[in-house]
């Protein structure tokens, strides 16, 4: 708490006064309603994130471990606890959930239809989030991590294509299945600790072979949250068909779960089987890496391209995250809180387009960057940025990523290059075909320039874009010390050593 003020919770629920006065108005006209409760909205998730910014005060690097500690029985009969906390991992993320947010409610302003609904689930998502990234007991970790699949679900199903059911529906059973198995994993650590408390279970020695099959049930949830292959079939389906607020939150946010799960259970509470399993997710993050980036390549719809190569930027997490070292794990770090910003950002970019011409076919466009330079510019830096160019986001994330899996194994470096270098390949081509040549086709000639609201979503992740790129420390710093604490713990152990 800070001065007993409970600020995490506060922060956590703090979008759902923005349900209730949606819910509370009365005012006659859908327009009118729609209208009010867009602006509602916006206002909640920006007062969200601009209270969050204050955790960058509040939270001491130089401690690390779990602050601003919330703890108090929630259900005594079972020794479950409301309770919780950050640390240099947990802060970025739930600052990211506030900004994308508010980015992805200012997107929905597009939406004319049922817009009142879009705007409750957006700001209910938020608080899922923001607390399953605070939450410190495994319980109300799991009610979370299971919680933003109802409204995610919702987003997708109501408000997505002409596919939007079975894209929701198998979003839906993917991430249900891997979740329900979390849960039995969950249960048995409690049974065998009696403690849900995730601060203790950090430091429990499981025996070993039950610390494998927990392993393998977590993996199951982790894993598709993620995605990871062969579990991603379900991304690309919910990426197309999702409205851009959606997409923008699935992939800056709600895939960054499963990689803070990796991190936060898997390696920290099963250290043993992270190291009996490592060399089976290095081989499966290889294969995302590369075959990700081939599918890429063969892509003709510009959302299924960009969802393809969130596969690929997320198998850079998991070989960094896995290969035990220092530099490895700060490296998925800064891939996760770029790739959350990139992504979001590509996205954004695919519905600027889509509102005005009305398809996502690549063979569509051409000459973009002649009607509208200044969108072609900001496009070209978050496409640089996607491919790794040295002074964006980017880079710093895969060159860190890619020195942890040298110290690891240098055969699987080489192999994760050819991701690299593929990665440039097809976001380049995706670049041409749509913004450069000749321009041609009428629907091109006559687009719209840029609105407001649009150069608002986008100018804050351009400026974040090249900052995180710039000045890598000033993110970095905040989670440096929690990752070599967690390598000095796991070191012995995954074959990392002391840091």
């Amino acid at each position: 708490m800070i001065q007993g003020f409970p600020f995490l919770s506060f922060l956590t629920f703090l979008p759902l006064l923005g349900v209730a006065l949606i819910l509370a108005l009365t005012q006659r006209g859908d327009a009118a309603q729609a209208r009010q409760a867009r602006w509602i909205a916006f206002g909640t998730s920006l007062l969200t994130f601009v209270c969050s910014l204050a955790l960058l005060k509040f939270y001491d690097p130089a401690v690390p471990g779990f602050q601003l500690i919330e703890k108090f029985q929630w259900i005594p009969s079972l020794n479950v606890s409301y309770h919780k906390g950050i640390d240099g991992i947990s802060i970025w993320f739930v600052l990211l959930s506030g900004l994308l947010s508010t980015i992805a409610i200012l997107s929905g302003f597009a939406v004319k239809e049922k817009a009142r609904g879009l705007m409750i689930a957006l700001l209910v998502l938020e608080t899922i989030m923001i607390g399953m990234f605070t939450a410190l007991d495994f319980f109300l970790f799991y009610v979370f991590f299971e919680g933003v699949l109802i409204p995610m679900f919702l987003v997708i199903g109501i408000w997505g294509g002409e596919n939007r059911v079975y894209a929701a529906t198998k979003f839906f059973l993917f991430t249900l299945l891997g979740s329900v198995l979390m849960l039995v994993g969950i249960f048995a650590m409690v049974l065998h600790t009696g403690t849900s408390d995730m601060t203790v279970l950090i430091g429990t020695k499981f025996p070993h072979d039950m610390g494998l099959w927990l392993w393998l049930v977590f993996f199951a949830s982790f894993a598709v949250k993620t995605p990871m292959w062969p579990l991603h079939t379900w991304l690309p389906h919910a990426h197309v068909e999702a409205p851009t607020a959606g997409s923008v939150l699935l992939a800056g946010v709600l895939l960054k779960m499963g990689g803070y799960g990796f991190i936060r259970v898997s390696l920290q509470m099963l250290p043993d089987a992270s190291a009996f399993f490592a060399p089976m997710m290095i081989v499966l993050s290889l294969i995302a890496i590369v075959y990700a980036s081939l599918v890429a390549l063969a892509q003709r719809d510009m959302k299924k391209l960009v969802a393809y190569s969130s596969v690929a930027h997320m198998g850079f997490v998991t070989l960094g995250i896995f290969s035990g070292r220092v530099e490895g794990i700060e490296g998925a770090m800064m891939i996760m809180l770029s790739h959350g910003l990139v992504a979001a950002a590509l996205f954004l970019c695919v519905g600027v387009l889509y509102e005005r011409v009305h398809t996502r076919e690549i063979s569509a466009y051409g000459g973009v960057a002649v009607r509208l330079p200044a969108f072609a510019s900001y496009a070209l830096v978050f496409t640089l940025a996607s491919l790794g160019l040295p002074g964006t986001s980017g880079f710093v994330g895969e060159f860190m990523s890619m020195s942890g899996a040298w110290q690891y194994n240098k055969i699987v470096a080489a192999f994760a290059v050819l991701g690299i270098v593929l990665g440039a390949a097809y976001m380049l081509w995706l670049y041409r075909r749509v913004f450069l040549g000749a321009l041609e086709k009428d629907d091109i000639k006559s687009l719209k320039r840029l609105s407001l609201r649009e150069y608002a979503m986008l100018t804050p992740l351009l400026v974040l874009v090249i900052w995180m790129g710039m000045h890598p420390a000033s993110f970095r710093d905040l989670f440096a010390p929690e990752v070599t604490r967690i390598v000095a713990a796991i070191g012995p152990v995954m074959g990392g050593g002391a840091p």
